[in-house]
């Protein structure tokens, strides 16, 4: 029973858990008996080493919480991923929405990105500088704030799926200042300056914003379509999906705002970033929609 637990601890029922905690204070008292008998010894020495094993196995609560975080990570989250697709799609259509919004308005009212983006920032796009460079400055703070900042935005998506309307509205309103900002730029001729800035960072923490929006979006679906299912009831099914969803972004975030903080704003080669990009980009495509087996 020991051997099939260690191997995999979903081997095991809750009640032959519990025959196993039972099996280990038999062993136990087995033993104290054996150890009289100067002539078992070696029946002792294998008893010893099952019950240290047991007791690792039992008592090792910390082990056991690595490794359920691992399979979380590894195995379940990609199927969550998964399941939830069509709505990180509704996600990425409300963001792309909220892009060409941002494209068209630019495009056509010259005066709307700089009620948009504000006369500070539009006076140092204008100067041909990008707004980042103080970053470099302050890496580990900076770091620390951008992470800070994208956890606050995805928790925010998540929360807001509570009103429905305001996942959708955040979802927009992201890709609205892409839009605005991408345009600027580029009417400025900074288009390389602010895309060689956003790519290695971007393509983490733009899909980890869209996978929090999805949570949002699976929230408010429980919350304002129940289906068959009581209210209540529908709200928590929805709930637990969406927090295991919104989790499984926290370490893209982090990582995107380490290399936000500590790598975009560097005066490293562009055509290096776009690699990095690349890299991150492709080891996300393949992360999301893989199936692995642990066992």
């Amino acid at each position: 029973m020991l051997d099939s637990a260690e191997r995999n601890l979903s081997n095991l029922s809750g009640q032959e858990l519990q025959e196993l905690g039972l099996l280990y204070r038999q062993t136990a008292s087995d033993l104290s008996a054996v150890v009289e008998d100067r002539t078992s010894t070696h029946f002792a020495n294998n008893l010893n080493q099952l019950l240290g094993r047991c007791h690792n196995f039992l008592y090792a609560g910390h082990p056991a919480e690595g490794k359920r975080l691992i399979r979380f990570y590894l195995v379940e989250y990609p199927g969550i991923f998964r399941a939830s697709l069509p709505l990180v799609f509704l996600a990425a259509a409300l963001f792309t929405a909220g892009g060409i919004a941002g494209w068209a308005a630019s495009a056509h009212d010259p005066g709307f990105a700089h009620r948009f983006l504000g006369p500070q920032m539009m006076d140092t796009i204008e100067q041909r500088k990008m707004w980042t460079e103080p970053v470099v400055a302050v890496k580990p703070l900076a770091s620390s704030f951008i992470a800070t900042n994208n956890l606050s935005v995805a928790f925010s998506a998540f929360a807001l799926g509570i009103t429905g309307i305001g996942t959708i509205w955040l979802m927009f309103f992201n890709g609205l200042m892409v839009g605005v900002i991408g345009t600027a730029t580029a009417q400025a001729g900074m288009a390389l300056s602010l895309w060689s800035f956003v790519a290695a960072h971007g393509v983490l923490e733009i899909p980890a914003i869209l996978i929090a929006g999805a949570a949002g979006l699976e929230l408010a679906r429980g919350v304002f379509f129940p289906g068959m299912l009581p209210w209540r009831d529908a709200v928590t099914a929805a709930g637990t999906r969406a927090i295991r969803l919104l989790v499984g972004v926290i370490p893209i975030l982090l990582i995107a705002g380490a290399i936000e903080g500590f790598f975009s704003p560097t005066h490293v080669p562009a055509a290096l970033k776009f690699t990095l990009a690349a890299a991150l980009g492709s080891a996300l495509a393949l992360y999301l929609p893989s199936r692995v087996t642990l066992k």
